[in-house]
Protein backbone atom coordinates (compact mmCIF):
# COMPACT_ATOMS: atom_id res chain seq x y z
CA UNK A 1 0.00 0.00 0.00
CA UNK A 2 2.49 3.16 1.22
CA UNK A 3 6.27 1.85 1.10
CA UNK A 4 10.05 4.10 1.94
CA UNK A 5 12.91 2.15 0.12
CA UNK A 6 16.08 4.07 1.32
CA UNK A 7 14.31 7.82 1.92
CA UNK A 8 16.75 10.03 3.40
CA UNK A 9 16.61 13.87 3.94
CA UNK A 10 19.14 16.15 4.59
CA UNK A 11 19.70 20.13 4.86
CA UNK A 12 23.36 21.16 4.02
CA UNK A 13 25.35 19.13 5.84
CA UNK A 14 22.40 18.11 8.82
CA UNK A 15 20.88 14.28 8.04
CA UNK A 16 16.88 15.16 8.82
CA UNK A 17 16.14 11.20 7.72
CA UNK A 18 18.65 8.57 7.27
CA UNK A 19 18.11 5.64 5.24
CA UNK A 20 14.53 4.59 6.09
CA UNK A 21 12.76 1.75 4.46
CA UNK A 22 9.54 0.35 5.60
CA UNK A 23 6.32 -0.74 4.55
CA UNK A 24 2.23 0.21 5.58
CA UNK A 25 -0.18 -2.62 4.70
CA UNK A 26 -3.55 -1.15 3.26
CA UNK A 27 -6.30 -0.50 6.26
CA UNK A 28 -3.50 -0.26 8.68
CA UNK A 29 -3.54 2.09 10.98
CA UNK A 30 0.40 3.66 12.05
CA UNK A 31 1.48 5.49 14.61
CA UNK A 32 5.24 7.48 13.82
CA UNK A 33 6.61 8.40 17.53
CA UNK A 34 10.05 9.76 19.34
CA UNK A 35 11.73 12.59 20.61
CA UNK A 36 11.08 16.06 19.47
CA UNK A 37 13.31 16.26 15.93
CA UNK A 38 13.20 12.82 15.97
CA UNK A 39 11.63 13.20 11.91
CA UNK A 40 8.21 11.73 12.47
CA UNK A 41 6.64 14.88 11.09
CA UNK A 42 8.89 15.23 8.37
CA UNK A 43 8.68 11.46 7.53
CA UNK A 44 4.54 12.16 7.19
CA UNK A 45 5.03 14.93 4.99
CA UNK A 46 7.20 13.78 2.74
CA UNK A 47 3.73 10.76 1.88
CA UNK A 48 1.89 13.96 0.55
CA UNK A 49 5.36 15.65 -0.83
CA UNK A 50 4.77 18.38 1.68
CA UNK A 51 8.65 17.71 1.63
CA UNK A 52 10.69 16.43 -1.30
CA UNK A 53 13.59 13.38 -0.10
CA UNK A 54 16.92 13.91 -1.18
CA UNK A 55 17.11 10.11 -1.75
CA UNK A 56 15.18 7.41 -2.19
CA UNK A 57 11.86 6.55 -3.22
CA UNK A 58 7.96 6.22 -1.76
CA UNK A 59 5.95 4.28 -3.16
CA UNK A 60 1.82 4.51 -3.06
CA UNK A 61 -0.14 1.47 -4.48
CA UNK A 62 3.06 0.73 -5.87
CA UNK A 63 3.18 4.14 -7.81
CA UNK A 64 6.22 6.04 -7.45
CA UNK A 65 4.44 9.28 -5.82
CA UNK A 66 6.92 11.74 -7.55
CA UNK A 67 5.62 10.34 -11.23
CA UNK A 68 1.97 12.29 -9.76
CA UNK A 69 1.04 15.59 -10.03
CA UNK A 70 1.20 17.05 -6.67
CA UNK A 71 -2.25 18.71 -6.38
CA UNK A 72 -3.83 15.82 -7.14
CA UNK A 73 -1.63 13.31 -4.92
CA UNK A 74 -3.18 15.55 -2.36
CA UNK A 75 -6.70 15.75 -3.23
CA UNK A 76 -6.48 11.91 -2.84
CA UNK A 77 -4.82 11.82 0.42
CA UNK A 78 -6.90 12.80 3.34
CA UNK A 79 -4.71 15.03 6.21
CA UNK A 80 -5.37 16.59 9.61
CA UNK A 81 -3.32 18.95 11.20
CA UNK A 82 -3.24 20.19 15.38
CA UNK A 83 -4.36 23.58 13.73
CA UNK A 84 -7.44 21.85 12.17
CA UNK A 85 -7.35 24.68 9.67
CA UNK A 86 -11.68 25.01 8.66
CA UNK A 87 -12.50 27.97 6.62
CA UNK A 88 -14.09 30.71 9.03
CA UNK A 89 -16.20 31.94 6.09
CA UNK A 90 -17.57 28.21 5.16
CA UNK A 91 -20.12 26.04 7.09
CA UNK A 92 -19.77 22.79 7.95
CA UNK A 93 -21.10 21.18 5.30
CA UNK A 94 -19.01 23.11 2.89
CA UNK A 95 -15.80 22.69 4.71
CA UNK A 96 -16.45 19.28 4.83
CA UNK A 97 -16.74 18.89 0.79
CA UNK A 98 -13.93 21.07 -0.04
CA UNK A 99 -12.45 18.60 -1.90
CA UNK A 100 -15.50 16.52 -3.24
CA UNK A 101 -16.17 19.89 -4.93
CA UNK A 102 -12.83 20.65 -6.16
CA UNK A 103 -13.20 16.60 -7.76
CA UNK A 104 -16.45 17.77 -9.33
CA UNK A 105 -18.78 15.94 -7.17
CA UNK A 106 -22.62 16.69 -7.86
CA UNK A 107 -24.39 18.81 -5.34
CA UNK A 108 -26.78 15.74 -4.30
CA UNK A 109 -23.40 13.68 -3.56
CA UNK A 110 -21.92 15.93 -1.72
CA UNK A 111 -24.93 16.63 0.49
CA UNK A 112 -25.14 12.62 0.52
CA UNK A 113 -21.17 12.51 1.88
CA UNK A 114 -21.87 15.12 5.01
CA UNK A 115 -25.35 13.37 5.98
CA UNK A 116 -23.48 10.23 6.47
CA UNK A 117 -19.69 11.39 8.05
CA UNK A 118 -22.02 13.97 10.66
CA UNK A 119 -23.83 10.83 11.66
CA UNK A 120 -21.22 8.74 12.11
CA UNK A 121 -19.67 11.22 14.70
CA UNK A 122 -22.73 11.69 16.14
CA UNK A 123 -23.62 15.13 15.13
CA UNK A 124 -26.83 15.42 13.65
CA UNK A 125 -27.06 17.17 10.19
CA UNK A 126 -30.08 19.38 10.88
CA UNK A 127 -28.01 20.51 13.70
CA UNK A 128 -24.68 21.06 12.78
CA UNK A 129 -24.69 21.40 8.84
CA UNK A 130 -25.03 25.26 8.52
CA UNK A 131 -23.01 26.55 11.45
CA UNK A 132 -19.93 27.90 11.31
CA UNK A 133 -16.78 26.97 12.97
CA UNK A 134 -17.03 29.70 15.45
CA UNK A 135 -20.05 28.37 16.81
CA UNK A 136 -18.46 25.34 17.78
CA UNK A 137 -16.31 23.79 20.75
CA UNK A 138 -12.67 22.90 19.78
CA UNK A 139 -13.28 19.27 19.56
CA UNK A 140 -16.29 19.50 17.52
CA UNK A 141 -14.22 21.58 15.18
CA UNK A 142 -11.75 18.80 14.87
CA UNK A 143 -13.85 16.28 14.55
CA UNK A 144 -15.02 18.21 11.16
CA UNK A 145 -11.70 18.31 9.96
CA UNK A 146 -11.46 14.43 10.59
CA UNK A 147 -14.47 14.17 8.21
CA UNK A 148 -13.23 16.71 6.03
CA UNK A 149 -9.96 14.83 5.70
CA UNK A 150 -12.64 11.19 4.60
CA UNK A 151 -14.99 13.42 2.93
CA UNK A 152 -13.73 11.95 -1.04
CA UNK A 153 -12.87 8.95 0.64
CA UNK A 154 -9.16 9.00 0.15
CA UNK A 155 -7.01 5.55 0.55
CA UNK A 156 -4.66 6.94 3.37
CA UNK A 157 -5.04 9.52 5.99
CA UNK A 158 -2.24 11.59 7.57
CA UNK A 159 -2.96 13.15 11.03
CA UNK A 160 -0.06 15.05 12.78
CA UNK A 161 -0.79 15.23 16.33
CA UNK A 162 -4.52 16.57 15.88
CA UNK A 163 -5.34 15.83 19.58
CA UNK A 164 -2.44 17.36 21.57
CA UNK A 165 -4.58 20.62 22.09
CA UNK A 166 -7.14 19.47 23.25
CA UNK A 167 -8.46 18.64 26.90
CA UNK A 168 -7.81 15.20 27.89
CA UNK A 169 -11.50 14.31 28.13
CA UNK A 170 -12.03 15.78 24.99
CA UNK A 171 -8.72 14.02 23.59
CA UNK A 172 -10.02 10.77 24.71
CA UNK A 173 -13.11 10.62 23.14
CA UNK A 174 -11.78 11.53 19.46
CA UNK A 175 -9.09 9.22 19.70
CA UNK A 176 -11.90 6.40 20.11
CA UNK A 177 -14.16 8.27 17.74
CA UNK A 178 -10.94 7.94 15.35
CA UNK A 179 -10.18 4.50 15.92
CA UNK A 180 -13.67 3.66 15.53
CA UNK A 181 -14.14 5.62 11.89
CA UNK A 182 -10.69 3.82 10.40
CA UNK A 183 -11.66 0.63 11.11
CA UNK A 184 -15.71 1.13 10.03
CA UNK A 185 -14.07 2.63 7.00
CA UNK A 186 -11.10 0.08 6.34
CA UNK A 187 -8.51 3.46 5.60
CA UNK A 188 -5.53 3.55 6.37
CA UNK A 189 -3.74 5.97 8.95
CA UNK A 190 -0.76 6.92 9.38
CA UNK A 191 -0.90 9.00 12.41
CA UNK A 192 1.71 11.23 13.99
CA UNK A 193 2.13 11.76 18.00
CA UNK A 194 4.50 12.30 21.26
CA UNK A 195 2.38 10.64 23.22
CA UNK A 196 3.17 7.08 24.03
CA UNK A 197 -0.40 6.27 25.68
CA UNK A 198 -2.05 7.50 22.08
CA UNK A 199 -0.06 5.30 20.36
CA UNK A 200 -1.02 2.54 22.17
CA UNK A 201 -4.40 2.95 21.89
CA UNK A 202 -4.31 3.45 18.68
CA UNK A 203 -1.73 1.51 16.63
CA UNK A 204 -2.10 -1.57 14.85
CA UNK A 205 1.61 -0.59 13.80
CA UNK A 206 4.15 1.14 16.21
CA UNK A 207 7.23 3.27 14.47
CA UNK A 208 9.12 4.40 16.65
CA UNK A 209 11.82 6.98 15.44
CA UNK A 210 15.31 9.02 16.88
CA UNK A 211 17.78 10.85 15.10
CA UNK A 212 15.95 10.46 11.44
CA UNK A 213 16.03 6.86 11.85
CA UNK A 214 14.05 3.96 12.92
CA UNK A 215 14.66 2.46 16.22
CA UNK A 216 12.22 -0.02 16.27
CA UNK A 217 8.59 -1.22 14.17
CA UNK A 218 6.55 -3.88 15.82
CA UNK A 219 2.56 -3.63 16.92
CA UNK A 220 1.87 -2.47 20.57
CA UNK A 221 1.92 -5.93 22.36
CA UNK A 222 5.57 -6.49 20.35
CA UNK A 223 6.52 -3.13 21.68
CA UNK A 224 5.95 -3.97 25.21
CA UNK A 225 6.86 -7.47 25.49
CA UNK A 226 10.44 -6.42 23.84
CA UNK A 227 11.45 -2.72 23.71
CA UNK A 228 14.35 -2.24 21.17
CA UNK A 229 16.26 -0.07 23.43
CA UNK A 230 16.23 1.85 26.45
CA UNK A 231 14.83 4.66 25.38
CA UNK A 232 11.72 3.28 23.83
CA UNK A 233 11.48 1.82 27.11
CA UNK A 234 11.88 4.97 28.97
CA UNK A 235 9.00 6.07 26.79
CA UNK A 236 7.13 2.91 27.84
CA UNK A 237 7.28 4.07 31.07
CA UNK A 238 4.32 2.63 33.11
CA UNK A 239 2.76 0.57 30.81
CA UNK A 240 5.40 -1.70 30.95
CA UNK A 241 5.35 -2.31 34.63
CA UNK A 242 3.20 -5.40 36.26
CA UNK A 243 1.65 -6.23 39.15
CA UNK A 244 3.90 -9.07 39.46
CA UNK A 245 7.03 -6.48 39.65
CA UNK A 246 5.92 -4.05 42.74
CA UNK A 247 3.51 -4.01 45.82
CA UNK A 248 0.42 -1.28 44.11
CA UNK A 249 0.08 0.87 46.60
CA UNK A 250 -2.92 3.79 47.23
CA UNK A 251 -1.11 6.01 44.68
CA UNK A 252 -1.45 3.59 41.78
CA UNK A 253 -5.63 3.34 42.33
CA UNK A 254 -6.84 6.82 43.20
CA UNK A 255 -8.49 9.34 41.40
CA UNK A 256 -6.71 12.89 41.02
CA UNK A 257 -9.83 14.96 39.65
CA UNK A 258 -10.53 16.22 43.00
CA UNK A 259 -12.35 19.64 44.17
CA UNK A 260 -10.39 21.34 46.97
CA UNK A 261 -11.60 24.40 48.82
CA UNK A 262 -9.98 26.51 52.29
CA UNK A 263 -11.63 25.95 55.36
CA UNK A 264 -12.09 30.32 54.71
CA UNK A 265 -14.29 29.82 51.62
CA UNK A 266 -17.56 31.61 51.48
CA UNK A 267 -21.05 29.33 51.78
CA UNK A 268 -21.68 30.81 48.70
CA UNK A 269 -18.87 30.46 46.84
CA UNK A 270 -18.83 26.59 47.55
CA UNK A 271 -22.15 26.10 46.49
CA UNK A 272 -21.28 28.01 42.96
CA UNK A 273 -18.49 25.36 42.54
CA UNK A 274 -20.41 22.22 43.54
CA UNK A 275 -22.69 23.18 40.70
CA UNK A 276 -20.10 23.73 38.12
CA UNK A 277 -18.50 20.38 38.65
CA UNK A 278 -21.50 18.36 39.89
CA UNK A 279 -20.53 17.36 42.93
CA UNK A 280 -22.37 17.26 46.30
CA UNK A 281 -19.21 17.08 48.51
CA UNK A 282 -15.65 19.38 48.26
CA UNK A 283 -12.51 18.49 50.46
CA UNK A 284 -11.51 21.33 53.05
CA UNK A 285 -7.77 21.82 53.03
CA UNK A 286 -5.91 24.70 55.73
CA UNK A 287 -3.67 27.61 54.26
CA UNK A 288 -0.76 25.02 53.97
CA UNK A 289 -3.17 22.80 51.66
CA UNK A 290 -3.39 20.31 54.61
CA UNK A 291 -6.45 18.08 54.89
CA UNK A 292 -9.06 18.82 57.20
CA UNK A 293 -12.41 17.39 55.95
CA UNK A 294 -15.14 17.50 54.03
CA UNK A 295 -17.98 19.54 53.67
CA UNK A 296 -21.25 18.39 51.76
CA UNK A 297 -24.39 20.31 50.19
CA UNK A 298 -26.70 18.51 52.86
CA UNK A 299 -24.99 20.27 56.03
CA UNK A 300 -24.82 23.35 53.70
CA UNK A 301 -28.79 23.49 53.08
CA UNK A 302 -29.19 22.85 56.77
CA UNK A 303 -27.25 25.22 58.70
CA UNK A 304 -25.54 27.35 56.24
CA UNK A 305 -28.10 30.43 56.48
CA UNK A 306 -26.44 30.73 60.10
CA UNK A 307 -23.14 31.01 59.45
CA UNK A 308 -20.55 33.03 56.70
CA UNK A 309 -17.75 30.23 55.83
CA UNK A 310 -17.68 26.16 55.64
CA UNK A 311 -15.39 25.96 58.65
CA UNK A 312 -18.37 25.10 60.96
CA UNK A 313 -19.64 22.74 58.83
CA UNK A 314 -16.77 20.59 58.46
CA UNK A 315 -16.68 16.82 59.24
CA UNK A 316 -14.12 14.50 59.52
CA UNK A 317 -15.92 11.28 59.16
CA UNK A 318 -14.47 10.37 55.99
CA UNK A 319 -11.68 7.69 56.01
CA UNK A 320 -7.84 8.88 55.01
CA UNK A 321 -5.21 6.97 53.71
CA UNK A 322 -1.50 7.40 52.78
CA UNK A 323 0.13 7.46 49.32
CA UNK A 324 2.13 4.48 49.60
CA UNK A 325 -0.41 2.30 51.92
CA UNK A 326 -1.17 -0.91 50.37
CA UNK A 327 -3.94 -1.27 47.63
CA UNK A 328 -5.69 -4.09 48.84
CA UNK A 329 -5.64 -2.97 52.89
CA UNK A 330 -7.53 0.07 50.68
CA UNK A 331 -10.02 -1.73 49.19
CA UNK A 332 -11.12 -3.66 51.99
CA UNK A 333 -11.15 0.06 54.13
CA UNK A 334 -13.53 1.03 51.60
CA UNK A 335 -15.70 -1.71 51.91
CA UNK A 336 -15.92 -2.44 55.61
CA UNK A 337 -16.20 1.23 55.94
CA UNK A 338 -19.39 2.04 53.80
CA UNK A 339 -17.83 4.82 53.18
CA UNK A 340 -18.49 6.39 49.09
CA UNK A 341 -14.70 6.94 48.82
CA UNK A 342 -11.26 7.65 50.97
CA UNK A 343 -8.96 10.45 50.57
CA UNK A 344 -5.52 9.59 49.86
CA UNK A 345 -3.23 11.77 51.99
CA UNK A 346 0.92 12.80 51.45
CA UNK A 347 3.28 12.34 54.26
CA UNK A 348 2.41 16.18 54.91
CA UNK A 349 -1.11 15.76 55.01
CA UNK A 350 -1.54 17.25 51.59
CA UNK A 351 -4.57 15.61 49.62
CA UNK A 352 -3.66 13.78 46.40
CA UNK A 353 -6.21 12.48 45.25
CA UNK A 354 -9.34 10.06 46.47
CA UNK A 355 -10.37 6.21 46.26
CA UNK A 356 -13.73 5.60 44.82
CA UNK A 357 -15.11 1.58 44.20
CA UNK A 358 -15.17 3.09 40.29
CA UNK A 359 -11.53 4.41 40.41
CA UNK A 360 -10.16 0.80 42.31
CA UNK A 361 -12.54 -1.19 39.53
CA UNK A 362 -10.71 0.59 36.48
CA UNK A 363 -6.94 0.23 37.64
CA UNK A 364 -7.56 -3.19 38.46
CA UNK A 365 -8.87 -3.79 35.04
CA UNK A 366 -6.11 -1.62 33.71
CA UNK A 367 -3.51 -3.48 35.29
CA UNK A 368 -5.02 -6.87 34.50
CA UNK A 369 -6.25 -6.08 31.11
CA UNK A 370 -4.17 -2.86 29.87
Amino acid sequence: MLRFEHVSLSYGSQKIIDDISFSIEEGQMVVLIGPSGCGKTTTLKMINRLIEPSQGKIYLNDEDITKKDKVDLRRHIGYVIQQIGLFPNMTVAQNICVVPTLLKYSKEECDRIVHELLEMVNLPYEQYAHKYPSEMSGGQQQRIGILRALAASPPIVLMDEPFSALDPMTRRSLQQEVRSLQQKLKKTFVFVTHDMEEALDLADVIVFMDRGKIVQMAPPEEMLAHPASGQIQDFLGKFIHSSSTRTLTAADFMRTGIYAVPATKGINECISKMQRHNVDTLIVVDDKAAYQGTVSIADIRLTGHVVKSIEPLIRCNTPTVQTTDNAKDCFEQLISSGANYLVVLDEEKRVQGIITKTSMASAMAEQLWG
